[in-house]
């Protein structure tokens, strides 16, 4: 597994998940839980993963929907 996306707005991790979804590539999100720890104050970021075999093509996906992957 290799991290694609990391944020802190739910909306961007929604709209990535949908459009991998959508293309067929599985998604892992990681730290889902973590608002317990933090308060649900959104400073801790969620993040998106996936298999090392699909990394290229999702990242190509993402960068086509102008989302920022900071990388």
């Amino acid at each position: 597994m290799k991290e694609l996306l990391r944020s802190n707005d739910p909306t961007v991790i929604a709209f990535a998940k949908a459009l991998l979804d959508g293309e067929g590539i599985v998604v892992f999100e990681l730290d889902v839980n973590m608002s317990v720890l933090e308060g649900s104050v959104g400073i801790l970021p969620r993040r998106i993963m996936v298999r090392d075999a699909d990394h290229f093509m999702a990242s190509a996906i993402l960068r086509d929907n102008d989302i920022d992957l900071g990388q």
